[in-house]
């Protein structure tokens, strides 16, 4: 293959790529769901075949590449529609430390050892399991970290985890079973603020001093 075959691929394939990956959203590298790493994977050894490979059509790489794409779009689009499809794809977070006590059984459960969890912890700027009140596994294998207070530790004063009740009209029933509450408690809590419509609330969660943090859909 010429050099300037070989320029004219990798310049088509880099602007094609550009447009593509433009369209399939923004999300952080670090944020990439298992469904948006594999097609970013396909696309990259697609481009290579495309710029190596001088006897077969470019076409036949752009093709795919433009086909993972609106696979990917669709996928998002329908993440959005549906919880259950979105868990599928993304998967959800994971405790492995709730309220300063480490979760050995789902850090078993995520085959997630010891060494990986102090390894994120010092990445998180933190020394010491003792300082720390939440560790939660995000989809993407980042490790959020909530540190203990000093404040309530002090006073005694209990720190619950932050997770939404309520997320796009939907009650998160495995958060209220880890705060030992039901759906039926949350709706009454609710009502007596004055929301009886579930559905047109888009973010729901209860803070330390027991009190709601509630978002409308739509509000301005």
């Amino acid at each position: 293959m010429d050099i300037s075959t070989i320029v004219i691929r990798t310049v088509l394939i880099y602007f094609i790529i550009l447009i593509v990956l433009r369209f399939m959203g923004k999300r952080e590298i670090g944020q990439l769901s298992v469904l948006d790493f594999v097609v970013s994977i396909m696309i990259a050894e697609l481009a290579v075949i495309s710029i190596d490979d001088e006897t077969s059509s470019m076409l036949h790489s752009i093709i795919p590449i433009v086909l993972l794409s609106v696979i990917q779009i669709i996928f998002a689009f329908l993440s959005l529609k549906s919880e259950k499809l979105r868990k599928l794809i993304d998967g959800k977070p994971s405790v492995l430390i709730n309220a300063g006590k480490i979760d050995e059984q789902e850090m078993r459960k995520q085959r997630y050892n010891f060494d990986d969890l102090l390894i994120q912890l010092r990445q998180n700027k933190i020394s010491k399991l003792s300082d720390v009140e939440f560790a939660i596994l995000e989809p993407s294998g980042k490790l959020s970290v909530i540190k203990k207070e000093k404040e309530s530790g002090a006073s005694g004063k209990k720190v619950s985890l932050p997770l939404p009740l309520i997320l796009d009209g939907k009650i998160q029933n495995d958060h209220l079973e880890k705060m030992n509450k039901t759906p039926l408690w949350l709706r009454q809590q609710l009502r007596k603020l004055g929301y009886k419509d579930i559905k047109k609330i888009s973010y729901c969660s209860i803070k330390d001093d027991q009190t709601f943090f509630i978002d409308v859909k739509d509000e301005r």
